[in-house]
């Protein structure tokens, strides 16, 4: 299995991509009327010191465009000098054209009036008329690398509406735009600036779908800023979310993310950079932009900080321009893309895929929306677990057919799967893969239990279900007890599973055995887990919802399902380039065209560990090429080695 890592390849002084959002701390989202060139100049060095090349900046829409057929000239001639400024320090710029919302406050143009961003022809013309003079004037300075047509449109255009625009609808503007943009001969890549909080990513319909946008587009950008009740599950966030979003093929950039340090202490604002920086580039990013350049202590009384005060401090330096913890990780990070020559590198392959069900993207008819938090959630728990065993996975979609021949499928409490997809599974077993579901019986009462035909011939049981009654599980925690040997896990060996989930989830599916054999019971000796061998290959079934437990349970991370994925990759023949025993730290492996391979080290663990990794081949240090064999790892640490 392919694992998706595509780069952007313009401008190469420029690329990757790493620096921050920037607005200047003379005015926030007023800089351009309180405009500074030196201050400008002086925050762009400090960035550039650090190893950073690249700003997302902004026109400020109501400045911009004061009226529907003028803009400000005054502040034009500002932006250009703001470029002049990146020139002057060796950076690049991703101009945002309609910058509407911004900081928890939505600004518009005093001329809008109630018109409909998406629908109303005057309205969009209007944009694309701002778009493609902004873009003709600047499209040829060298500062400018990419473009960004809106910032998180999404949250501007129809936030309050209880329906949002269609994805036809939403489709058709971002043509309209995008196309503004080429007409005038620019040449620079450009994309939405929505977010990718769309359907494909997250299960909710925004309107904006990547499917559908992808052909005017060129790169996708995530806006990740979410939370979790466990730590390894928040520092995998935005990497699962960035591997959701190569839907369609194209780079991920990963366009905003960030956090106040109102909101956390220092070294833990570090930790959190550290990690979040270091697994999406394990998870197919290759661009980064912090959210943001600087704190705006100065800026107390104005919108938005007056009433959004935690936004004042979601600077990567504080608001005299000396640098945060979060500026020192992205400096840390820049020598290792520097160290591994990271634009020329790739993803390694996979043995092991996991499977998106269509069902979190698709609006079936009479599928409910409700089944989608289900989906996402225990998919970015399996990423998780997979992570904590070592086991390089590539997502496959069922609506793309599940592209890709892998030997090893995870279906992480999977209760809905289409019938094509029930027998290509099938298929792809008998002819030597090895099949895992978990079993989940859904989060409503509506349709309880396993959603595709023939469960009993797919596993090699007879389920032993009532219609429409959920089997609860009795009991806080599971032990699912091995009865034969598993992989390298031993008959008589217990795992233990925090057991959680609502009245309809936490169920187990009762089953008797005829083609499978049970290899673990749970503690009332019912099965546990089933293996049916067919043809070439088999089908397992674990008859709990592993991976929704999990979801389900606060700090539960290393989860001990990492156990049972260890063992069916050993089962399924399924390649881990590099393993470490201890749980809490994952080994990656980058690919550099010229054949070297690069290992990632991440800890999620909250203390200091040494570890001995077991690799195919020989691990090295980076800088000075000694041999390694013993590493240490400082809490929540990464360690980048090189593979020979």
């Amino acid at each position: 299995m392919r694992r998706h890592s595509a780069q952007l390849t313009h401008h190469p002084d420029v690329l990757p991509w790493l620096g921050a959002n920037f607005w200047s701390r003379t005015g926030g989202p007023l800089m351009w009327r309180d405009y500074d060139p030196g201050i400008v100049r002086d925050e762009l060095r400090v960035l550039a010191d650090h190893g950073l090349n690249t700003t997302r900046s902004f026109f400020y829409w109501p400045d911009f465009h004061p009226e529907p057929d003028r803009i400000d000239e005054e502040l034009c001639a500002r932006f250009e000098d703001f470029l002049d400024a990146h020139v002057e320090a060796g950076m690049g710029t991703i101009p945002t054209f309609i910058v509407g919302h911004m900081s928890g406050e939505n600004w518009d143009p005093v001329w809008r009036g109630n018109r409909d961003l998406y629908e109303d022809v005057w309205m969009v013309g209007r944009q694309a008329w701002f778009v493609s003079r902004m873009a003709r004037r600047f499209k040829d300075h060298p500062a400018v690398t990419g473009w960004l047509i809106t910032n998180e449109m999404p949250g501007y255009g129809r936030i309050y509406q209880v329906d949002p625009p269609s994805s036809d609808v939403v489709t058709a503007w971002a043509q309209a735009m995008c196309n503004a943009v080429r007409a005038t001969g620019a040449r620079q890549p450009v994309s939405l600036g929505d977010g990718a909080w769309g359907i494909e990513v997250t299960g909710r319909d925004n309107g904006f779908s990547l499917r559908e946008t992808a052909e005017y587009v060129d790169f996708v950008g995530p806006h990740v800023y979410r939370s979790d009740t466990d730590r390894p599950r928040q520092h995998y966030r935005a990497a699962f979310e960035c591997e959701l979003a190569s839907v369609t093929g194209q780079p991920v950039v990963l366009e905003e993310f960030g956090l106040s340090t109102d909101t956390v202490s220092a070294a833990n604002a570090s930790i959190f950079y550290r990690q979040t920086l270091h697994n999406s580039l394990l998870g197919g990013a290759t661009g980064w932009l912090a959210w943001n350049n600087t704190d705006y202590d100065g800026l107390w009384d104005r919108s938005p900080y007056d009433h959004h005060p935690f936004e004042m401090h979601f600077g990567i330096t504080d608001s005299t321009g000396a640098p945060k913890e979060p500026l020192r990780e992205l400096a840390a990070f820049a020598e290792v893309l520097k160290a591994v020559d990271f634009r020329h590198c790739s993803r390694s392959d996979a043995d092991a895929a996991l499977v998106v069900p269509a069902f979190l993207e698709r609006g079936y008819p009479y599928s409910r929306p409700a089944d989608r938090p289900l989906i996402f959630t225990s998919l970015h728990q399996g990423y998780v677990t997979a992570h904590a065993a070592d086991l390089p996975v590539a997502l496959t979609r069922e609506a793309d057919g599940l592209p890709g021949e892998a030997s090893l499928y995870l279906l992480p409490a999977t209760r809905q799967l289409t019938t094509r997809t029930r027998r290509e599974l099938a298929r792809r077993a008998a002819e030597g893969a090895t099949v895992y579901l978990s079993f989940c019986s859904g989060e409503h009462p509506v349709t309880r239990g396993p959603w595709f035909d023939d469960l009993d011939g797919l596993f090699g049981v007879e389920l032993q279900l009532s219609y429409g009654v959920a089997e609860p599980i009795e009991d806080d925690v599971l032990e699912m007890t091995f009865t034969e040997d598993f992989g390298d896990l031993r008959a008589g060996e217990v795992l233990r599973f925090p057991v959680a989930g609502n009245e309809d989830s936490r169920a187990y599916l009762p089953v008797a055995p005829r083609a499978g054999r049970v290899v673990a019971v749970d503690a009332h000796g019912r099965p546990a887990l089933v293996v049916h061998e067919t043809g070439a290959g088999r089908t397992v079934l674990a008859t709990y919802p592993l991976e929704h437990m999990a979801a389900r349970t606060a700090r539960v991370n290393p989860d001990v399902t990492h156990r049972l994925y260890a063992a069916l990759a050993q089962v399924a023949g399924a390649r881990r380039p590099v393993t470490v025993a201890d749980p809490h730290v994952s080994a990656d492996v980058l690919v550099h065209a010229d054949g070297r391979r690069f290992v990632w080290l991440v800890s999620q663990s909250p203390d200091p560990l040494v570890v001995r990794p077991v690799a195919e081949g020989k691990l090295h240090d980076l800088a000075d090429g000694h041999p390694v064999e013993d590493v240490a790892l400082d809490a929540y640490g990464v360690v980048v080695l090189e593979l020979r």
